[in-house]
């Protein structure tokens, strides 16, 4: 569910804190404490609308996967709230060695296409998956993350993270055995049940695979390609990636003839065709919001702590859906929800421990 773009690392993070080491303390505690407001309000508020939208009448793949991020003008908020981009303190004489516009759009145009491919997965998951299941599924990004930064990005696979890996497996391996299909299609055949459940458990768990390996390919560029990793090429690079995804959403939409359907899903929508339009776009809006905190969270703090709140939405999700949704929440998805939340937390302590090395061997 992840919240999306999120990864840059703390090699990087001097450079930022240059940037806002003229802010007085309360200054950057209000920024602090916003950012972290976008981040769990657009994360969680993403999701749910995003289910509110099938559950009131929406039926298009295409525009539940489109509104993930045809929102994304708003990622250039980041520049009215903080200080100038790191880009432009770079010295006259060390010009950084860019790579050509070809390669740039080449990484740019295969990035997107990977992101737009996707949204359709992740919407997938949440037509098919109770929204407490899609919620405890996603967690298996984690799985994925380091499996592909240990071949991609040659990270270490450390004790701390094998035990988050052989958690958030084991979590999932509960919710597909136990199955809980029953609770979204009542009135649905068994056989039918059971098929639309597994359709959504794959294309969940390929959707936060496919996000892992988009953020290790992300990582992968800024080392090896762009060779830098500013505030500034970083919101470049979702600003693209998210116009090619959001391309390719779009010709879905009128490829696949559901463009044609759409007024009459309007009509036919629970909550009128004020009540559509404002599910679309508050979907779009809470998707770059969210973008928008992770970003300022990073610039602030660090992409650890950034991580950490975004882990905070894994128990706000299904707790909703149990509230507004009346979902069945038995003891299987409540185990399995907290093995979740300690496969988090055992691989955000790795990466608190990674973090404490780097500074010590910074001030030596």
């Amino acid at each position: 569910m992840t919240d999306h773009q999120q990864m840059v690392p703390e090699n990087d993070m001097s450079n930022h804190r240059q940037q806002i080491i003229k802010l007085k303390r309360w200054q950057w505690w209000v920024l602090v404490v916003a950012n972290i407001a976008f981040l769990l309000i657009g994360q969680s508020g993403a999701v749910i609308l995003g289910k509110l939208y099938y559950d009131e009448g929406g039926k298009s793949l295409w525009m539940g996967a489109l509104v993930q991020t045809a929102a994304f003008p708003v990622l250039y908020l980041p520049f009215f709230f903080f200080p100038n981009s790191p880009d432009h303190n770079t010295p006259p004489n060390n010009p950084p060695n860019q790579p050509s516009l070809t390669t740039k759009s080449s990484i740019y145009f295969s990035l997107g296409l990977l992101l737009g491919i996707d949204n359709i997965l992740y919407t997938l998951g949440l037509i098919f998956l109770p929204l407490s299941t899609y919620s405890i599924l996603c967690a298996t990004q984690l799985i994925f993350n380091s499996i592909f930064s240990f071949f991609i990005n040659k990270e270490k696979l450390t004790p701390l993270i094998f035990t988050s890996v052989f958690l958030l497996t084991l979590s999932a391996m509960l919710v597909a055995i136990h199955g809980d299909y029953s609770t979204k299609y009542k009135d649905a055949e068994t056989d039918h049940q059971k098929s639309l459940y597994i359709i959504g458990f794959f294309c969940t768990i390929a959707a936060s695979a496919a996000y892992a390996l988009l953020l290790s390919l992300m990582q992968f560029s800024f080392d090896k390609v762009l060779k830098k990793e500013s505030l500034g090429v970083v919101l470049e690079m979702q600003i693209y990636t998210s116009l090619v995804a959001t391309i390719v959403c779009m010709v879905g939409l009128f490829a696949s003839g559901d463009f044609l359907g759409l007024k009459k899903e309007m009509e036919g929508f629970n909550k009128k065709s004020t009540g559509y339009v404002l599910t679309l776009v508050g979907t779009a809006l809470a998707w770059q919001i969210c973008s928008v905190g992770i970003l300022g969270l990073i610039f602030l703090v660090s992409s650890l702590f950034s991580n950490f709140i975004s882990m905070l939405c894994l128990p706000f999700v299904p707790l909703f859906a149990l509230i507004a949704y009346g979902e069945e929440m038995n003891a299987i998805k409540i185990v399995a929800m907290v093995l979740g939340i300690l496969g988090f937390a055992s691989y955000l302590y790795q990466n608190h421990l990674d973090d404490r090395r780097e500074q010590k061997i910074g001030h030596r």
